[in-house]
């Protein structure tokens, strides 16, 4: 009995999940690591050189990850030898019922179109097969919320949502066309998600596995130790530089923190940080990872996908708000350094120039290659193609890292291995996505977003980060943007758009069919349409219009770059917005995980993460109130100075010092401070603002210089 329980203790654990694996030491684990490596390979050929059609690839996709994941993920944990054979025979039989699934499709797919899509036993079979596959491979591996999500949509479209009263009543569909909508259409698992999971996404996941395999990692920490040595709490630093330069290499914030924290968050203890804090900084920095370009987790992938806007414009429009973030994480770690009179204490770490000789070709060249490629117009999947053999190239410049067979064999394996998760998760969202899409209740939802908000931008924000948090404690975060974003983001662009609407009425610029409209909804006022007019007389005649046409009448009235604009600005906010649940109590994966490293309470650590991490809800009303994701670099970096310094005079407010203590009368002083330049559109209050804050935070220096002079002068 000991015997088992100690070779329990010695199974790994999936750092995303906390649920025990079956590890390379398994005849289960060592046929996932085969099966993984061949999978790897099939992706990059299908996605370089291959002509399959868009559906058989994403049955493969979801048919080799189904199947990885039942030896991966057990059914259940065994409490005897008996039992986990039992469950291993379970899960070889679902990971062949999940290979089957290609096998139904490639063979089947022309004879069942040839009947026009008249359903045999087999098909039955087969399309009730796969969303159930997909249910019980994603209650493995996240948990029973998205299961109950799924079930919840696939059943209200076809038993009960003709029983909903009011404005989400459904009359249903047969069992069949629900099945045929799920399993064959672009809106259902096999459909736009699963594209970008087996495109886009693995291929950059496999992208960095290889890069973590070529001793990048190491790079990384030597490289923000060079950076940050000098600086006054240093070590906090190399966990902010270290996870933002792991984010274009890991998907995860949960795997970020575990690459990263073992090694930042002893250092911050030892440099005389507190362990809540050391463990919440490591937090808050990882869950940058997330927003941080050119990766970006798989959000970027799916929001190209969903706005249609080119990925390499969301990767470029990012760049600026993620320094923002990890700013205001940064500034932070000065604050808390300050309070407690730290100094730098890293004399080891190395120069720029020698952590530059240890690693940094292996890093930066693939990257530049995968860069530059991007923006000489390649498509994504292939720039990952290319990135991975300048990787394997470039590993052979640094003496013993080498990727030879057995390396590139390994990266492949771990590729995969990190993919399992995303992949079956991105394909089951697929019947959520489907249900949606098939019942209207996206639009549904926006209208209700609208009337709840009652036209305030600033309500609708704060219920779309109120659902994204509660989202957030069951779903991963990607999986809670494309709900969120499925059912609020049309919402969310048209309230964007509205003050810009605005503007364009009261110019009387707006096109003729937004014209028609606006004669339609106010006959008596047609003299003044078309014509110059205050902002107010236009927000009259605006609220005249139907909540039914408004986003109608918004296309009408603006250019179709305005548009872009405010659907990208709602995307980018739900987006960061899904960030949050990692860091916010009570339910906080990257807190625990980070928590666990540092030996801290996990809910105290993640009320300190939350405050370390407030650029996630800063930063976002920079997108809702400011043109922030036009492509105007010239106005981005305007926003940007100033909210650089918002985002300080913020932090001491809320934390009470900058270089020394902020008294409590001054602190609404620098709140208000702040709040002033990061006020929309408004260069006389940017200014106003900066000028206070500049003459406070002199005040407080010689403050502080006063009160270092004292120690020395004794």
């Amino acid at each position: 009995m000991a015997e088992r329980q100690a070779k329990a203790a010695e199974a790994p654990v999936d750092v995303d999940t906390g649920k025990a694996l079956r590890g390379p030491g398994t005849a289960a684990g060592q046929a996932a690591m085969v099966g993984g490596a061949l999978l790897s390979l099939l992706h990059i050929y299908l996605n370089t050189l291959g002509t399959w059609s868009e559906m058989w690839v994403n049955i493969v996709h979801f048919g080799g990850f189904g199947a990885l994941c039942a030896l991966v993920y057990p059914a259940f944990q065994a409490r005897s030898a008996q039992g986990a054979r039992l469950v291993l025979v379970l899960d070889v039989v679902l990971a062949a019922l999940s290979l089957s699934l290609i096998a139904y499709l490639m063979l089947g797919e022309a004879s069942f179109f040839e009947r026009n899509a008249r359903f045999e036993w087999y098909d039955w079979f087969f399309t009730a097969l796969a969303p159930l596959l997909a249910l019980e491979f994603v209650r493995r591996t996240t948990g029973l919320l998205i299961p109950a999500i799924m079930v919840t949509a696939f059943t209200y479209v076809v038993l009960w949502g003709k029983y909903v009263p009011g404005m989400l009543t459904f009359p249903g569909l047969t069992l069949e066309t629900m099945l045929y909508r799920s399993f064959y259409t672009d809106d259902g698992m096999l459909g736009n998600i699963a594209s970008i999971s087996a495109t886009y996404v693995f291929m950059f996941v496999l992208f960095g596995a290889f890069l973590n395999r070529s001793g990048a990692g190491e790079f990384i920490i030597d490289f923000a130790r060079a950076v940050a040595r000098r600086m006054i709490g240093g070590p906090g630093y190399v966990a902010v530089i270290g996870s933002a330069l792991m984010g274009t290499i890991s998907g995860s914030t949960v795997a970020n923190v575990a690459a990263t924290g073992v090694i930042t968050i002893p250092m911050m203890k030892r440099a005389g940080f507190r362990p809540k804090f050391a463990a919440a900084t490591e937090t808050a920095a990882s869950t940058g990872g997330q927003i941080m370009p050119p990766i970006m987790g798989a959000g970027a992938f799916v929001m190209a996908s969903y706005t249609g806007i080119p990925y390499l414009t969301i990767v470029a429009v990012s760049v600026i708000p993620a320094i923002l973030y990890f700013w205001s994480v940064a500034i932070y770690i000065r604050i808390e350094s300050r309070k407690q009179g730290l100094t730098a204490t890293d004399p080891d770490a190395p120069s720029v120039g020698e952590a530059f000789r240890r690693g940094g070709l292996q890093f930066f060249l693939p990257i530049g290659v995968l860069m530059g490629l991007l923006m000489a117009g390649f498509t994504p999947t292939y720039c990952a193609g290319a990135g991975i053999i300048a990787l394997i190239a470039s590993s052979w410049l640094r003496k013993g890292y080498g990727m030879g067979p057995r390396a590139i064999y390994e990266a492949l394996a771990k590729g995969a291995a990190d993919m399992i998760l995303t992949a079956v998760l991105l394909v089951a969202v697929g019947v959520v996505v489907n249900a949606i899409a098939t019942t209207g209740i996206g639009n549904t939802f926006s209208l209700m977003i609208n009337q709840w908000a009652g036209g305030s931008l600033i309500i609708a924000l704060i219920l779309i980060a109120l659902a994204s948090l509660v989202l957030g404690m069951g779903l991963p975060v990607t999986a809670a943007y494309v709900v969120l974003a499925t059912l609020s983001a049309p919402a969310l662009a048209e309230l964007i758009a509205h003050s810009s609407v605005l503007q364009a009425v009261a110019a009387g610029t707006i096109g003729d069919q937004a014209k028609a409209i606006l004669m339609l909804a106010a006959p008596d006022r047609m003299a003044e349409i078309g014509q110059p007019m205050s902002l107010e007389a236009a927000r009259a005649l605006v609220a005249l219009i139907p909540p039914e046409i408004s986003r109608t009448f918004a296309e009408g009235a603006l250019s179709r770059e305005a548009l872009t604009v405010a659907l990208l600005s709602a995307h980018m906010i739900i987006f960061w917005l899904s960030q949050s649940s990692g860091i916010t109590p009570p339910v906080c994966l990257t807190a625990f995980a980070a928590a666990a490293i540092a030996k801290t309470p996990p809910m105290a650590t993640g009320f300190v993460s939350l405050k370390l991490a407030k650029g996630l809800y800063i930063v976002p009303l920079l997108f809702a109130y400011t043109p922030m994701m036009g492509g105007n670099i010239w106005h981005d970096l305007q926003v940007a100075f100033f909210a650089f310094f918002a985002i300080y005079a913020i932090g001491g407010a809320i934390d009470g010092h900058l270089e020394a203590p902020v008294s409590w009368l001054v602190r609404p002083v620098l709140l208000l401070a702040g709040a002033a330049m990061m006020w929309p559109e408004n260069l006389l209050a940017h200014v106003v603002g900066l000028a206070v804050f500049a003459a406070l935070f002199a005040l407080n220096l010689r403050a502080a210089r006063r009160a270092e002079a004292r120690p020395a002068a004794a």
